[in-house]
C-alpha cells in the first residue's frame, strides 16, 4: 500500500512538473509583464520627447532606446533601419544595382579602394587611388565611405555622375556611369598553385547566396585544367553568412546522410539537423582549410564538420567562435530585428561558441576555462574540446605588422607610392620584388618627409623634459643620432615585407586584383605549409588519424 502511495505521489509530483515546464514556455505572466512594461516604456517616451527641456529627436531618441535593450543580449541581435536594409540585400541575394566601386579613407580623403572588372567605374576608367569629389554634384568630403557608397547604388539602367582627382593630372575629372546589377561573388579567387600547378586553390570570402554551387563550379572548372593531386579552401578572414551553403559546401567532400550541425535553441521550432545529401565530388581528393581568428560562424561550421570528419587537415590559428545562430525578422516601416534564436553544434557535439553573454547591465563576457571545456572525439579517435572555436591541427601564427609598417599604412604612403608610380609609368617595369623598388619607396618617403615615433624616442622626449636644467644636450644629441640610425636599420631588416607590400599595391593598379591575390599566393606561409602537407601523403594521414 505504501509502494502504491509513493508511485502515486510521484506521478502526481511529474505531472505537476510536466505542468510547470509547460507553463514556462507558455507562462500567460510573460504577456502580462510585457504589456505592462510596454506601456511604461511608452509612457516615458511620450513625456519625454513633448516636455523635455530641449528638444529632442524622437527618432534617435526611440532608435537608442531599442540598441541599449539589444545590446544587452549579445552582439549579433541588433536593429536593421531602413538604410541597412540594402546591405542585408547584399549579404543574401548576392547582387545589388551599382558602378562596381569600393570606397573608403585613406590619408583623410574618399578614395577608390577597389574597381571592379567589367563593371562601369572599371571600363570607364576609374582607377584604384582615385579620390572621389563629388557624385551628381553632391560634395562627398563630410561623408562616411558607406554614405559614398550609398550615393553610386541605385537602380540597374539609371545614370550617376562622378567628380574625381587623380594624382599627376592638374584638373579633376568627371565620369557618366551607368548602374548594373552588381554580382557580388563569394569567392573571389581560384586557380593552380605549387611547383606542377597541380593543386588546387579556393579563396572563399562568404557565405552568400550560391557560395556552395561557387565552390562546385570552381572544383569542376581546376579539375578541368588539372588532375588534381589536392585541394586548399581558403577560410581567412570569413566572417560566415548563409548556413545552408555552409552544409552545402561540406556536402562536396562528406558522403551523403552524415550530420553536418544542429542548431538548439529555446524554442522547439528552432532546433533542427542539417547533414549531407549529395554523392560528394571530391571525397578522396586531400584537403586543407586555412583559417584564422577573422574566420567565424559558417566558416567554423565548415572547418569543424570537416575536423569532426578527419576529411581536412585545418591549418592556420584558432578561429573566431561564433557559435550563435540569428534569424532576420522583418518589422514595420521597412525595418528588421536580427535575432540570435539557437546555438550550433557540429558533428562531435561540440558548441563551437567562445564566449557567454552574461546579460547583466555591462552584458560582460565569460571565456569558459580550460579547465570546464568538454573533450570530445572526431570519427578517428582524435580528441578535440569545445568552447574556443575551431582548434587548428596545425597552428600558424601570423606576424604582427612592425611599427614601421603600422605607421606607413595608417599614413597612406604605400597607397600614395603607387598612384604616384603609377601617374609617372606607362606600365609596371619592376620584376618581382626588384630592390629597386625599395630604393624608389625610399627616395618617395624623403621627399615627403616622413618620420615615425618609436618607444625609445618618447622616453628621451620624457627625459629631456625632466632634465631640462641639466646640461646634458650633448648626451640627447648622440642619443637622437643613434635613434636615427636604429630606423634606418630597421627599414634594411624590413625590406623584404616591405617590398611585398608595395609590389602587390603596383600589381593591384596594373593587372587588377585577382593577378593580385594570384601573387600574394607566391609569399604566402599558410598556402607554403598546405601545400607541404598535400604533397607528404604520410603527414597528412597522420595528422588525421588515418
Amino acid at each position: 500500500m505504501r509502494r502504491l502511495r509513493k508511485y502515486i505521489i510521484g506521478a502526481v509530483s511529474i505531472v505537476v512538473f510536466a505542468t510547470a515546464l509547460i507553463g514556462a514556455v507558455r507562462d500567460p505572466d510573460i504577456y502580462f509583464l510585457i504589456k505592462k512594461n510596454f506601456t511604461i516604456f511608452s509612457e516615458v517616451y511620450r513625456e519625454v520627447s513633448l516636455n523635455y527641456v530641449d528638444e529632442v529627436d524622437p527618432q534617435k531618441l526611440m532608435r537608442k532606446g531599442v540598441n541599449s535593450m539589444l545590446s544587452t543580449l549579445d552582439p549579433y541581435t541588433i536593429f536593421i533601419d531602413e538604410s541597412q536594409n540594402e546591405n542585408m540585400e547584399i549579404i543574401t541575394r548576392s547582387g545589388y544595382g551599382g558602378v562596381g566601386l569600393d570606397v573608403g579613407v585613406k590619408a583623410g580623403k574618399t578614395v577608390v579602394i577597389t574597381s571592379l572588372e567589367g563593371y562601369s567605374a572599371y571600363k570607364k576608367g576609374i582607377r584604384t587611388g582615385d579620390i572621389i569629389r563629388e557624385i551628381d554634384g553632391i560634395s562627398v568630403d563630410e561623408l562616411a565611405p558607406e554614405e559614398v557608397q550609398n550615393l553610386t547604388n541605385g537602380e540597374p539602367g539609371t545614370k550617376v555622375s562622378m567628380t574625381i582627382e587623380r594624382y599627376g593630372v592638374e584638373q579633376q575629372l568627371t565620369f557618366e556611369l551607368k548602374r548594373e546589377r552588381i554580382q557580388t561573388k563569394n569567392i573571389t579567387y581560384n586557380g593552380l598553385i605549387g611547383p606542377d600547378k597541380n593543386v588546387g586553390y579556393i579563396l572563399l570570402n562568404r557565405f552568400g547566396q550560391s557560395a556552395a554551387n561557387e565552390v562546385k563550379e570552381a572544383i569542376d572548372t581546376l579539375q578541368a585544367e588539372q588532375s588534381l593531386h589536392g585541394l586548399v579552401l581558403d577560410l581567412r578572414n570569413n566572417p560566415g553568412g548563409l548556413l545552408q551553403e555552409a552544409v552545402g559546401i561540406v556536402d562536396k567532400f562528406i558522403d551523403p546522410g552524415m550530420m553536418v550541425v544542429e542548431t538548439r535553441g529555446r524554442l522547439n521550432e528552432h532546433n533542427n539537423s542539417f547533414g549531407t545529401q549529395e554523392v560528394p565530388m571530391a571525397a578522396e581528393l586531400p584537403l586543407v582549410v586555412l583559417q584564422n581568428g577573422g574566420s567565424a560562424s559558417a566558416s567554423e561550421i565548415v572547418a569543424g564538420a570537416l575536423q569532426d570528419y578527419d576529411r581536412a587537415v585545418i591549418v592556420g590559428e584558432q578561429s573566431f567562435g561564433k557559435g550563435l545562430v540569428q534569424i532576420v525578422k522583418p518589422l514595420s516601416y521597412n525595418t528588421s530585428l536580427k535575432l540570435t534564436v539557437s546555438r550550433y553544434y557540429i558533428p562531435s557535439g561540440r558548441s563551437i561558441q567562445s564566449v557567454t553573454y552574461t546579460h547583466d547591465e555591462n552584458n560582460t563576457t565569460v571565456n569558459r576555462p580550460d579547465s570546464l571545456r568538454k573533450s570530445f572525439k572526431t570519427q578517428n579517435g582524435r580528441t578535440v574540446y569545445d568552447g574556443e572555436g575551431i582548434a587548428p591541427d596545425i597552428e600558424l601564427k601570423s606576424q604582427s605588422p612592425s611599427l614601421l609598417e603600422t605607421v606607413l599604412r595608417q599614413q597612406g604612403h604605400f597607397f600614395q607610392f603607387a598612384n604616384q608610380y603609377v601617374s609617372e609609368n606607362e606600365e609596371l617595369s619592376y620584376e618581382e620584388l626588384s630592390p629597386k623598388l625599395l630604393v624608389e619607396f625610399e627616395a618617395y618617403l624623403e621627399a615627403e618627409d616622413f618620420d615615425y615615433e618609436t618607444q625609445t624616442q618618447q622616453h628621451l622626449e620624457e627625459l629631456e623634459k625632466r632634465l631640462a636644467n641639466q646640461n646634458i644636450k650633448a648626451q640627447v644629441n648622440a642619443l637622437k643620432s643613434a635613434i636615427a640610425k636604429e630606423k634606418q636599420q630597421h627599414f634594411e631588416e624590413e625590406g623584404e615585407a616591405l617590398k611585398k607590400i608595395l609590389y602587390l599595391e603596383l600589381v593591384s593598379r596594373y593587372q587588377g586584383t585577382t593577378a593580385q591575390t594570384k601573387v600574394s599566393l607566391n609569399f604566402d606561409v599558410a598556402v607554403e605549409e598546405a601545400l607541404s602537407i598535400i604533397n607528404n601523403a604520410n603527414r597528412y594521414n597522420q595528422i588525421l588519424g588515418n
